[in-house]
């Protein structure tokens, strides 16, 4: 049995698998859910808050990550925290139909937040014990373009699923019925990778009560902070994804609002298939390209390019807004460049976390506390969006958008590399 858990496995055997199991949720709670609680009568302010609050345990991760190092292997954590995750979407879906639907769902949701970011804590965990620092770099496109295939899945198939529902059985029991199937999705990748996923770094002897986590949680703070250029890459990860916190609660309510509104008056099956699949499908092969890009270039070289690449595209938004064009072509075709940007710039902050911001004594810690941080910066502007887009109407909000992209530009133009690049086998 032992034998079994330590066995090699090809990385494509369970990298695609794995991060897409991470995308999934945290989609569904990032996005999915907006449209959902938007056709239930929800208004702006109170779905970009409340489904943004939902998104702290990513950002709280770092402190339950060394826990993880007690017990069992990382392999476990992944198994267990996609169960209950399957569980929980399933006990969301009985919620839908009850008078207070969205407090009992977004406490459910709150759930999942927990569960997903644990998953996403032992799944990294796996990927940097297993992997060399060149697979890292080898995998690294197909890791972010597997964790999207999740937005795939959540968006352009769930969403559009629903609106399909939605004629014919209501908005509510079409949701639960979606709700329902992501639980079955999570369920069946929960099994596959009980059998094929490598088994990581099983537990250490260092740390065997809940007083010796305390503090090798402090020591794992400590020296995080401690680390050469730790504020300048502090920095530089919660600007990279500033703007995208605004825009990304905003877009798809703004897809969906009406004209007169100064929405572009998309049906939920539109805004699956052109935000989801088409805009999802850009992200994926922005992402498998950004890989060998940067493979090819190397990150510290490719880095102006990747920002670039990640931000300016948000122009797209403030145009749809100024001209609200009717043809589903031209909306798509917006998407499809915005999101192939994102994808591709996207991936240069993830290997930027491994590669500078990771290394040391507490690998997996680190590098749960660096992406915890980055989805700080992301997740409070997300929460103010609403309030904002109601304040200021959707063609300000975006044009404020595009001047948020501007403090990474500044930053990545002097953020230090304290690291050599990989030229390991």
């Amino acid at each position: 049995m032992v034998k079994a858990e330590n066995k090699v496995t090809n990385p494509a055997m369970w990298v695609p698998t794995a991060y897409f199991a991470m995308g999934l949720p945290f989609m569904v709670l990032a996005q999915s859910t907006t449209i959902m609680y938007k056709n239930m009568g929800i208004s702006d302010a109170k779905i970009a808050f409340w489904t943004s609050l939902i998104m702290l345990p990513w950002t709280l991760k770092p402190l339950w990550s060394p826990v993880l190092e007690m017990f069992k292997s990382k392999k476990f954590f992944v198994v267990t925290s996609q169960f209950i995750t399957a569980i929980t979407f399933v006990l969301i879906a009985f919620s839908l139909p009850l008078p207070n639907f969205f407090a009992y769902s977004i406490a459910l949701l709150g759930v999942i937040g927990f569960s997903g970011a644990t998953t996403d804590i032992a799944t990294d965990g796996v990927y940097l014990s297993v992997l060399s620092s060149k697979d890292q770099a080898r995998y690294i496109g197909w890791q972010g373009a597997s964790y999207n295939v999740g937005k795939f899945l959540a968006y352009g198939g769930f969403v559009t699923i629903a609106g399909i529902l939605e004629k014919q059985l209501g908005v509510v029991n079409a949701w639960v019925a979606v709700m329902i199937g992501i639980g079955g999705v999570m369920a069946l990748v929960g099994l596959y990778h009980s059998r094929m996923l490598p088994g990581g770094e099983a537990s250490t002897s260092e740390v065997k009560s809940l007083r010796e986590g305390f503090v090798t949680l402090w020591d794992v703070l400590k020296t995080f902070f401690q680390k050469k250029y730790i504020y300048w890459y502090i920095a530089f990860i919660i600007l990279f994804r500033f703007a995208e916190g605004f825009a990304i609660k905003i877009a798809p309510l703004f897809f969906k609002a009406d004209v007169s509104s100064g929405g572009l008056g998309l049906s939920t099956t539109q805004i699956g298939v052109v935000y989801g699949t088409l805009g999802t499908s850009a992200f994926v092969v922005g992402s498998l390209l950004a890989g060998y890009f940067i493979a090819r270039r190397g990150l510290k070289r490719a880095l102006l390019i990747l920002i670039s690449t990640f931000n300016i595209p948000f122009l797209v938004y403030a145009l749809l807004a100024h001209y609200q064009p009717s043809s589903l072509y031209l909306v798509g075709a917006a998407v499809v460049f915005e999101y192939f940007g994102y994808g591709f710039g996207f991936v240069g902050l993830m290997l930027f976390m491994m590669q500078q911001v990771a290394p040391g004594k507490y690998k997996m810690a680190h590098y749960a506390f660096a992406t915890g941080i980055m989805n700080l910066g992301f997740m409070v502007p997300s929460m103010l969006s609403g309030y904002v887009s109601d304040w200021l109407g959707y063609k300000l909000f975006f044009s404020l958008v595009l001047l948020a992209t501007i403090p990474a530009f500044v930053v990545a133009r002097f953020v230090p590399f304290g690291h050599p690049e990989n030229t390991d086998s």
